[in-house]
């Protein structure tokens, strides 16, 4: 796939050029600002882009801003967030388009290559793909008015695995349960959450939403 990279830290940029070209990607641009980016995505329309949250020059949400300007830009452009620690807001502005194909790992995730690069192609996809250790903080900062109160401890663990992005497959091997099972405990998941009939994708990503904002 095509990709570009915006990440202001020389090194981190030149290691993920490496590691993406060595595994078959190509890397079309790698900046090291948020208007750069901008700029590369209108210009190379990539499969993926790879955005550092803090950029120059403030280092506090130059990259997020960048993420979704790019995304208003060229609608649905599959974005991939890196970031040191966990914002909570930065994933709820990235999701709230709908639209699906984004994500949100810490930086420490990139050295379980495995895990990144699955990562990286599950957005391309189109997939959400957020980092467990964010999910698990978000589990810690929930509000007393939870939409998700009427949700049992399964539907929950259900609901969390969704927001890691993984599918109604993955999810059963995970809990070692049938897929049938899994898609009943989704279909709860969402008549509780009150979404209506839909497109699939379009009420997992307002399912996660609710869950992030939790």
């Amino acid at each position: 796939m095509r990709v570009v990279i915006a990440d202001d830290a020389v090194l981190l940029r030149e290691g993920l050029v490496r590691l993406l070209t060595e595994n078959g990607h190509d890397v079309v641009a790698a900046v090291g600002d948020g208007d750069s980016l901008v700029e590369a995505v209108e210009e190379h329309r990539p499969d993926l882009s790879i955005v550092d949250v803090r950029m120059p020059p403030t280092h506090t949400d130059e990259g997020l801003r960048a993420a979704v300007t790019a995304r208003e830009r060229v609608p649905r452009t599959p974005i991939l967030v890196l970031s040191q620690y966990v914002e909570v807001s930065y994933a709820d502005d990235l999701l709230a388009d709908r639209a699906g194909a984004v994500g949100y790992l810490l930086k420490d995730r990139v050295a379980a290559i495995a895990e990144f690069l699955d990562a990286v192609s599950r957005v391309a996809a189109g997939g959400t793909v957020l980092d467990p250790e964010v999910v698990s903080q978000l589990l810690v900062r929930r509000r007393r008015d939870d939409p998700l109160r009427e949700l049992t401890p399964r539907e929950r663990e259900v609901l969390s695995l969704m927001a890691e992005g993984r599918s109604n497959t993955a999810i059963a091997r995970v809990l070692v349960v049938s897929d049938g099972a899994v898609e009943k405990h989704v279909r709860n998941i969402f008549t509780k959450l009150q979404l209506p009939p839909d497109e699939e994708q379009h009420r997992r990503v307002l399912a996660v939403l609710a869950y992030l904002r939790t």
